[in-house]
């Protein structure tokens, strides 16, 4: 029995490796007018060191979209990815909300 806790454990830590552990973020789209290519505004809230007020800090993404689906205004899941281009090293997960 100690050599099937063995083997198992073997496994678990096999699966832990292969774990994806590519950032994932929310945001929305600013500008879809480049080919294959959407720029995402991501905007994070974080906690100012020495005044503690919550600060927004906004970035933004250069999103490979190879269908060319994306409109200024739409809400999508990006993730992070291997190096597309230059600038490009996100992709879309899912269109969480089309812009009206």
């Amino acid at each position: 029995m100690a050599e099937d806790a063995t083997s198992g454990s073997g496994a678990a830590t096999a699966d832990d490796a292969r774990t994806n552990n590519r950032k994932i973020r929310d945001g929305v789209v600013v500008s879809s007018k480049m080919d294959r290519t959407a720029v995402v505004l991501v905007t994070s809230r974080v906690r100012h060191p020495r005044y503690n007020k919550t600060v927004q800090r906004s970035s933004r993404m250069y999103v490979d979209d190879p269908n060319n689906d994306l409109n200024a205004g739409d809400r999508v899941r990006i993730q992070e990815t291997r190096p597309l281009s230059k600038l490009k090293r996100w992709r879309i997960l899912a269109v969480l909300e089309r812009a009206r």
